[in-house]
């Protein structure tokens, strides 16, 4: 069991976990700023962990909800202090209401990570710092002990699982709920390079196309929160989608952190009824940068029925495109 301790010490008011297993520490560190495999092992194995948000930034927030074997959920959140990649990071935890909003009715803990070279492959060392007694016990009745060790040891099946979080992976399309998607790709390209694309209307007219035979005819991008936006795409003449109808989105900036997290709505040029709000995170892991966008629909069968129409493949065929002009730069 590479798990080598769980102690919590009254003293020093601190619950201290230490864990050494046969890889680098790059591959550690981005176990834990990449969603996908964090939650494969933050929650004990019977409360199975789904993150909703992960801004893996100073001044960044993660969101996420742990589901119990009878459905009940507990909800908590990190508060992104700083991170030193692949050294370190910090974050204040705490527990969360069902909106999302912190419980102050229960202790905020302070949690830093370190993360060291070993022989055999690396370590990390995770310090909680509670800020009284009470608020250490608190926890230590909840289970808090108990749960780190069930969760850590799931971390060997996720390190050694390589392909599924690779670069080079099609685009993912991932259920959170019955309202939201997580769409998941690493693009070959920095964060800054991939939040330019995202932002620079010339550059999105060149990859931002879909299936092969359509065009960018407008990008209208929003420069600050409040501000609308407006994208049409049409079928070349005499290409495959010829005869296709045109079509188009729009929508406002709603939050933005360049180069690491936006949220806009939107909604289709013409369709009746409400839009989907829409969040980027962009986070730099091995081979590239990581894409996550969750899309929060109104509603699950709106939500079906976008994911039928090919939703993914298309965003795929976009994305390998991208690669293709940043590598050309």
């Amino acid at each position: 069991m590479p798990l080598t301790t769980v102690a919590s010490d009254p003293e020093a008011l601190t619950i201290t976990v230490v864990g050494e297993y046969a890889v680098p520490v790059e591959r550690l560190f981005q176990a834990y700023l990449d969603p996908r495999q964090l939650e494969r092992f933050w929650g004990p194995e019977e409360w199975p962990a789904t993150f909703t948000r992960h801004d893996a930034a100073p001044g960044g927030r993660s969101e996420y909800a742990m589901t119990g074997p009878d459905g009940e959920t507990s909800r908590g959140y990190w508060r992104w202090i700083s991170v030193d990649a692949p050294r370190s990071f910090e974050v204040e935890d705490g527990f969360a209401n069902a909106d999302g909003s912190d419980n102050t009715d229960l202790p905020a803990m302070r949690m830093v990570y370190t993360f060291e070279p070993t022989p055999d492959g690396s370590r990390f060392t995770s310090v909680t710092y509670f800020d009284s007694i009470e608020s250490l016990q608190t926890v230590v009745d909840m289970g808090m002990e108990e749960g780190l060790r069930s969760a850590m040891s799931q971390m060997d099946a996720v390190l050694a699982d390589l392909e599924s979080f690779a670069a080079g992976r099609a685009t993912q399309a991932q259920l959170l709920s019955d309202t939201q998607v997580r769409v998941s790709r690493v693009i070959r390209g920095t964060v800054e390079q991939v939040w330019r694309a995202h932002h620079e209307p010339a550059l999105m007219q060149r990859w931002l196309l879909g299936p092969e035979g359509w065009e960018m005819t407008t990008a209208d991008v929003a420069s600050a929160v409040g501000d609308s936006y407006t994208n049409r795409w049409a079928p070349v003449a005499g290409g495959p989608a010829d005869g296709a109808e045109a079509f188009g989105f729009e929508g406002e900036l709603l939050a933005s952190d360049p180069p690491y997290r936006e949220v806009t709505s939107e909604r289709m040029i013409g369709m009746p009824g409400p839009g989907t709000t829409n969040e980027l995170t962009l986070t730099p892991v091995a081979g590239g940068t990581l894409m996550s966008l969750v899309i929060t629909y109104p509603d699950k069968d709106l939500r079906d029925m976008i994911l039928a129409t090919g939703m993914t493949d298309g965003m795929e065929s976009s994305y390998l495109r991208l690669e293709s002009v940043l590598a050309a730069a």
